[in-house]
């Protein structure tokens, strides 16, 4: 993992834990599954997303094969799993702050 994850995101998950549920970006309803840091580690590692698509960093999925990740400015995109290439991505917000103030709903994990 080359690109470090922004300190916001950091903070956001020390605040408020992990966040699994819905979010509203551009008035579209999407399902966000955040990531702890160790599990950004392993997932990037896992998926090569340095190799597939540099310049960016996984944080999260959708749990329908995309996922969440920032460029090296800390904006927020959606990349396909499958035919993951930096040319594929889809910005969904300018930061994290933003992409945060788009949750809505959380799922219970039933812990």
């Amino acid at each position: 993992m080359t690109i470090p994850l922004p300190a916001a995101y950091r903070v956001f998950i020390d605040t408020n834990g992990l966040f699994e549920g819905f979010a509203v970006l551009s008035g579209e309803e999407h399902y966000v599954i955040l990531w702890g840091e160790d599990e950004v580690v392993t997932v990037n590692s896992e998926m090569d997303v340095d190799v597939y698509a540099p310049g960016f960093v996984a944080f999260a999925g959708n749990g329908g094969g995309e996922i969440y990740a920032f460029d090296t400015g800390g904006a927020v995109f959606m990349l396909p799993m499958i035919g993951m290439e930096p040319e594929a991505a889809i910005k969904v917000a300018d930061d994290f702050p933003e992409l945060a103030r788009g949750f809505q709903r959380p799922v219970s994990s039933g812990k």
